[in-house]
């Protein structure tokens, strides 16, 4: 099992920055890909940013030139930086790593860090 814990969530205004970091409970092997998601009150969860095992990175067109994911293998660590944040950035933001563990493919979330851009 594998838990994993958001945070970097806040409150700030627009075209200020964040760094939201989603941190794992355990040391994992293999990890097919990293990806950031978020929920907007009354709209449905998209997808953010996502980050392979090879270091490919892939964004929503929304936050291209915005935001920046990376990672920390070291550290069981990933990280979504923010830039230039808008209005429409606001909500609540979930990590979601695609791991294998005894041969299976699993997909684990994190609970969700409030992201709240002001105008």
């Amino acid at each position: 099992q594998v838990q994993l814990v958001e945070s970097g969530g806040g409150l700030v205004q627009a075209g200020g920055s964040l760094r939201l970091s989603c941190a794992a409970s355990r040391s994992i092997v293999s990890i097919n890909r990293m990806a950031w998601y978020r929920q907007a009150p009354g709209k449905q969860r998209e997808l953010v940013a996502y980050i392979t095992t090879t270091g490919n990175t892939n964004y929503a067109d929304s936050v291209k030139g915005r935001f920046t994911i990376s990672r920390d293998n070291a550290k069981n660590t990933m990280y979504l930086q923010m830039n230039s944040l808008k209005p429409e950035d606001t909500a609540v933001y979930y990590c979601k790593w695609t791991v294998v563990l005894s041969s299976f493919q699993h997909d684990y979330w994190g609970q969700g860090t409030q992201v709240t851009v002001s105008s």
